[in-house]
């Protein structure tokens, strides 16, 4: 397990960025997500200056596209030195295995590959959801784990899921598979737009690997107060 939540920089400008940022001290390195809002509209540079200044980046741009244009688009995202990107488990094996490629071929030599995970079933997506929208008629929970062994046969690192699902995802690929989970609410948060939500502690104690939180720290009145707080439950026992 990661020893820090990453927080989700779900900002649209640098601006807001660098204003949240310092409200940290300058010291505190973190572990960041920026998703497909901030990085449209600010590009790579945004991910450069944030690797400069030390802290780690899980670039979430969710790729899902003929295998051809992922493994070309990863390729030229592993020269931007992030620590964690992701496609869509949905994109199938040979996509995947094509995300692969891009990344080994395009990181600099000398440099490690960013790990690879795979979107499983979004944390705001309810079982119902997925029946009438997607016309997957198994159980939730049965759809996520054959995402996560479809990523597994492929050679991914991991997958993204929420925490509810991340003991069978072990149970079905292997004990050191990656389980980032986003969806965390720390106890008397709002739910927002997620519907398979966990609290910290939770997510420690079923084994996610990583954990994402944005608006319980972006929103926060104190933000790095409460990032402190969820850091504190979440390492409590790692």
């Amino acid at each position: 397990m990661n020893q820090r939540p990453i927080i989700a920089l779900d900002f649209s400008t640098w601006q807001e960025v660098e204003q949240f940022m310092q409200l940290f001290p300058e010291e505190e390195k973190l572990f960041v997500k920026i998703g497909m809002e901030l990085f449209y509209q600010e590009g790579p540079i945004i991910v450069r200056w944030l690797k400069d200044a030390g802290h780690e980046v899980f670039l979430d741009l969710k790729l899902h596209d003929i295998p051809n244009t992922v493994e070309k688009a990863m390729r030229g995202l592993a020269k931007l030195g992030v620590d964690i990107t992701c496609v869509h488990a949905a994109g199938g094996i040979k996509m995947m295995q094509a995300a692969l490629r891009g990344l080994e071929e395009g990181t600099p030599a000398g440099k490690k590959r960013p790990l690879l995970l795979a979107i499983t079933q979004l944390t705001s997506t309810s079982e119902a959801d997925m029946h009438h929208d997607q016309l997957i008629q198994v159980p939730l929970e049965e759809s996520v784990i054959h995402y996560a062994k479809c990523a597994e046969a492929a050679g991914l690192d991991g997958v993204v899921s929420s925490a509810l699902e991340v003991s069978g995802i072990k149970a079905a690929t292997r004990q050191d598979f990656i389980c980032l989970s986003p969806g965390i609410r720390p106890e008397g948060s709002v739910a927002g737009d997620q519907t398979r939500i966990v609290t910290p502690a939770q997510a420690r104690g079923i084994g996610s690997t990583f954990i994402v939180v944005g608006r319980p720290i972006t929103q926060a009145k104190d933000p790095y107060q409460a990032y402190q707080t969820i850091k504190e439950e979440w390492s409590r026992s790692i």
